[in-house]
């Protein structure tokens, strides 16, 4: 690859695109006074680094990694509860400013590792000075508790270069099985949450007009 920064500068638009898209989906929900489904959104260009290892890894000739490496930009959109994951689904997939070419449940069809998320790849369209180009984008849709457990999965990957201790793996499926209880415990109380978060922010919007 002889020039990282324009290659990657379609990708970085994407990203930044998809996160003032999605940001203003959350900003149009809490002024409905609805419960809004997404808690935060965040995003990233994979690092050149992690780029080359998945490439070795992978087989991935770098000529091919714009049609071979679906998660060179990654979008992740968190919410409160796994109910809100559909909701985000449903609503990702009534838009008509990209396409869905693929989509993996890893709720209902967990990895070994104990990890969860629902992820969609995309075909983005970017507008370039010489055109429109498609690229692919990684959209990734998870709780907070699932957002946490993958957090910690993903610095100890990097701690044990991928080889993580049996008795550390363990552990984390364990706590992974306990993350995913607390979706559960909370999915129950969901209502009582939406209507203790409904009161604080009528409370701040008659302290506003004060």
């Amino acid at each position: 690859m002889s020039n990282w920064d324009v290659f990657l500068a379609p990708y970085k638009q994407a990203v930044e695109e998809l996160k003032i898209k999605l940001k203003g989906i959350r900003e149009q929900y809490q002024m409905s006074s609805k419960h809004t489904p997404i808690e935060f959104v965040t995003g990233r260009v994979k690092p050149i680094s992690s780029i080359l290892d998945k490439a070795k890894r992978k087989n991935i000739p770098l000529d091919c990694l714009q049609d071979e490496m679906q998660d060179l930009a990654g979008v992740r959109i968190v919410c409160q509860f796994v109910e809100d994951i559909e909701t985000i689904v449903q609503l990702i997939r009534s838009r008509s400013d990209f396409e869905i070419i693929e989509e993996r449940d890893y709720i209902m069809d967990k990895k070994p590792s104990g990890y969860r998320s629902y992820h969609l790849v995309l075909w983005y369209p970017v507008q370039t000075i010489v055109g429109e180009k498609k690229i692919l984008v990684e959209l990734q849709v998870r709780t907070l508790a699932m957002n946490f457990w993958a957090t910690i999965e993903h610095s100890l990957n990097y701690k044990y270069s991928g080889e993580i201790p049996e008795d550390v793996k363990d552990r984390l499926q364990r706590a992974a099985e306990a993350a995913f209880k607390l979706d559960e415990e909370m999915s129950q109380i969901r209502d009582e949450v939406k209507e203790a978060q409904r009161i604080i922010i009528r409370k701040q919007e008659e302290q506003g007009k004060t």
